[in-house]
């Protein structure tokens, strides 16, 4: 790969980096006092970070239902407010146990 052609293209991704991150500090400078654009912008990285996250728990598991169940079962332990870790050990642990029944079954 020519070393131009490297430091061109990461020359280009850093400065759209910088620019997505400056640009709202520099527009933005007092108080938003829109409530349903401050009501947008709280619920978006929940947006965003749920538009990335359950497809890949689709994805990651050798079945949907398994996949379904450890999602379920996240959903639930985070509804009532327990730890990210107790969340995460017990979604694990769902979706080993649907998958070893899922096995034994067909």
């Amino acid at each position: 790969m020519d070393p131009l052609f490297l430091l061109l293209h990461t020359g280009v991704m850093a400065g759209v980096t910088y620019l997505v991150r400056m640009l709202p500090l520099v527009v933005f400078r007092k108080k938003i006092n829109n409530v349903f654009i401050r009501s947008f912008l709280y619920y978006m990285p929940f947006a965003v970070l749920a538009a990335m996250t359950i497809p890949a728990i689709f994805d990651s598991t050798a079945s949907v239902w398994s996949a379904a169940a450890g999602l379920v079962i996240a959903l639930v332990l985070a509804f009532f407010e327990r730890s990210l870790l107790t969340v995460a050990i017990c979604a694990c642990c769902g979706v080993f146990v649907t998958e070893a029944v899922l096995r034994l079954i067909g």
